[in-house]
């Protein structure tokens, strides 16, 4: 069954940063959301998380309603920007945090931390310090920390935007095709329309704290649901089609 949402709503004071949501995620899939900056997404994927309340609606796993679930159990990981590493630790001692507070003992800690670089793509550095990493390495470092914890979903904060444009275009197709290759289930959220369309089976389009369409990337380029998704993703005026 994987993620469902209904109705969601989150509001700082009088100002409502995500209204009315709806969406589901089935197991396995990548759902990309899509807007500019203020639209609601990342507040939208905060309240996911558990870090932000909503005031209406509800967020559901496999049925289950996660109201009430503290962020440390509802099971998921969650990668953001500047992939908050911790500083103090080198690269293995950030991986294996989650395998550590799972209570794994040494020799399988180290064994499952070698896995999730070669994965990443940082086989053997295990002992660099994280502050001498390059943006992209420290991503993958925060990729490889969110995985060690094996979430039933992954929510990444646009993971890739501090980069420069050369190698965010060279991980934006690394991370689709490690996604696809693991089955993982994931929300990916990008105010970049060809990211948000190499990473996601389906991309949700917001704005005003609203989803105005939820579809796959060829049925978003092909049939926009209205002006302002046309308008968002480029279309030239008149040219949105019907289907």
């Amino acid at each position: 069954m994987g993620l469902q949402v209904r109705g969601l709503s989150v509001r700082f004071g009088q100002t409502t940063a995500v209204s009315g949501v709806d969406f589901s995620v089935a197991d396995g899939e990548v759902l990309g959301l899509l807007g500019p900056s203020g639209c609601g997404k990342s507040t939208l994927l905060r309240a996911i998380a558990g870090l932000e309340r909503p005031q209406a609606g509800t967020i559901t796993w496999n049925g289950a309603d996660l109201d009430r679930v503290p962020v440390h159990r509802r099971g998921f990981g969650m990668v953001f920007q500047d992939g908050q590493l911790f500083p103090h630790r080198d690269v293995a001692g950030n991986v294996e945090f989650a395998l550590r507070m799972q209570g794994m003992g040494r020799a399988r800690r180290t064994g499952r931390v070698a896995e999730l670089l070669d994965l990443v793509g940082l086989a053997g550095q295990q002992r660099r310090r994280v502050t001498h990493l390059s943006g992209g390495e420290a991503q993958r470092v925060a990729l490889a920390r969110a995985l060690a914890a094996d979430p039933r979903l992954l929510l990444l904060d646009e993971p890739l935007t501090a980069l420069d444009r050369m190698l965010r275009e060279q991980l934006v197709v690394e991370l689709a095709e490690w996604l696809a290759g693991q089955s993982t289930t994931a929300i990916v959220v990008t105010h970049d329309h060809e990211e948000a369309f190499t990473l996601a089976d389906r991309v949700a389009v917001m704005a005003r704290g609203q989803v105005l369409q939820v579809d796959t990337p060829e049925r978003l380029r092909q049939c926009p649901a209205d002006d302002e998704v046309a308008a968002f993703l480029g279309h030239k005026a008149g040219s949105r089609r019907s289907g």
